[in-house]
């Protein structure tokens, strides 16, 4: 068992997964910042002061009968229920943001693969199944059917 634990350890697909899951919590640390410290302070100046993080409402009120709070450690404090809205607004921004990030990288990246038109065609298509190989093939790898040597120009 300790083999087989072994061989999907050093794996380059398990590898490559806990690469991209340290990135990814690296890469939400970076935006929560973005969001907290960069972006959310002016809206909160345009909006005269808003901080969405701190809005909430009081759903029961605390032990001593306050239901009026200043901040939500106080009222969770006061041992009140309270619906954290602003948190989620907060939460939701974040999500938009990093969605956005996500999408110009794979765009980027995109267009880094993307050949350039005066490139050479380094893979082709097979004429029996389609499916892309490469250039130089002389026997399809997906439908095992040889390529005639129209096929190869």
């Amino acid at each position: 068992m300790l083999k087989e634990f072994k061989e999907f350890a050093v794996k380059g697909n398990a590898f490559d997964l806990a690469v991209g899951v340290i990135i990814g919590a690296a890469f939400g640390s970076i935006v929560a910042s973005l969001v907290k410290d960069i972006i959310m302070p002016p809206i909160s100046v345009l909006t005269g002061g808003l901080d969405f993080s701190n809005k909430f409402i009081v759903l029961k009120a605390g032990k001593d009968g306050a239901d009026s709070f200043t901040n939500i450690a106080d009222a969770v404090k006061a041992g009140a229920v309270t619906w954290n809205y602003g948190n989620f607004i907060s939460l939701v921004i974040n999500f938009v943001i990093v969605a956005f990030a996500i999408f110009l990288m794979v765009r980027a990246f995109n267009k880094m693969k993307k050949p350039k038109p005066d490139a050479p065609a380094v893979a082709k298509d097979c004429p029996a199944c389609t499916m892309s190989i490469p250039i130089k093939a002389t026997r399809c790898p997906h439908c095992t059917s040889e390529m005639s040597s129209v096929a190869r120009a």
